[in-house]
């Protein structure tokens, strides 16, 4: 009796199931593909007439045939890294207490209200930053400004940190005060990353460590924080990717301004985001392809900072060979 010869052709349902994923990863590459091509054709004839200069220029002048992007590359950065000083702490701990510390009858609650954190619209999150927090972010970038002002980031020009009277316009509408609004927005998305590679933490690794006498913080230092550590670089790097991009609060929040700032405390800056959507409207022929050419910019910087976390998520030990 001859053997019955396997095939490793899908058929049937499976079959479609695989050309449907298949087609879906395709499209999913050709739309990401055709934005970045719009975007470098509408960008060239910028790009061709300004040259490196388009990078170099901080001013935005169309009526004056100035146009540059440094200074709006130079908020971008750091709105961002603002937004990631205070999401990273907060997701690495949430995530940290959602997969070890949290009872289990409440550990979908949190992850559902962390989930609907990250669906909650970007002008509600501008809407809070700007009534509510904005107050609280002057009084402590004076704070900053009184103990760290020593460092070149945390000083304001022409200001008197230990007046009787402060001025608080001075300390509103920055980039300090747009990051913290940021941060909220991204730490969701950064979290949930950290949370499921924590979580795919092999058990016998944990259990061996509690057996050798560990505590539980113990337990977490060494085993689930190097375990997760492809986890929780990849997710802040998503964050990050997110917060270049991010607009609506940006906009609502800071109080334009086309010069390279250095000190986040100032009042005054902007993004390339908040540039786009601020001059779309009222924008030329000519001047539409000098924002394009800025949004092209920041595609290709989100792309690079997305592609970079998924291979660092993808070569690390994080949810390899975990125990189901």
């Amino acid at each position: 009796m001859r053997p019955r010869k396997i095939s490793r052709k899908s058929t049937g349902g499976d079959a479609v199931f695989e050309h449907g994923a298949r087609m879906v990863g395709a499209s999913v590459l050709v739309i990401t593909g055709g934005v970045g091509v719009f975007l470098a054709w509408q960008a060239y004839p910028t790009l061709e007439r300004y040259g490196w200069s388009f990078f170099t220029e901080s001013d935005w002048a169309p009526d004056q045939d100035v146009i540059g992007i440094a200074a709006v590359l130079v908020g971008t950065v750091s709105v961002a890294l603002v937004a990631m000083t205070f999401a990273f702490p907060l997701s690495v701990l949430m995530a940290l207490y959602i997969s070890e510390y949290s009872p289990p009858r409440f550990r979908s609650t949190l992850v559902a209200l962390i989930d609907l954190m990250a669906a909650v619209p970007s002008i509600v999150y501008g809407l809070w930053g700007f009534f509510l927090i904005m107050p609280y972010a002057a009084e402590l970038a004076l704070w900053l400004q009184q103990n760290f002002g020593w460092v070149p980031f945390f000083q304001v020009e022409n200001t008197n940190p230990d007046a009787a009277v402060w001025d608080t316009t001075r300390y509103v509408s920055s980039a300090f005060c747009a990051g913290i609004a940021v941060s909220m927005m991204v730490m969701p998305m950064a979290c949930a990353v950290m949370r499921q590679v924590f979580s795919q933490t092999p058990q016998g690794e944990k259990e061996a460590a509690l057996a050798l006498g560990a505590t539980r913080w113990g337990m977490i230092t060494s085993v689930v924080l190097p375990f997760g550590r492809g986890g929780i670089i990849g997710g802040t790097m998503l964050g990050l990717g997110r917060a270049l991009g991010e607009t609506i609060a940006v906009v609502l929040i800071v109080s334009p301004a086309f010069e390279i700032k250095p000190r986040i405390l100032e009042i005054g800056t902007s993004t390339v985001s908040s540039l786009i959507a601020g001059r779309f409207g009222e924008a030329s022929t000519s001047q539409l392809s000098a924002l394009l050419a800025a949004g092209f910019v920041l595609f290709v910087i989100t792309l690079l900072v997305n592609t970079l976390a998924a291979i660092v998520v993808n070569r690390s030990r994080s949810g390899a060979g975990t125990d189901a």
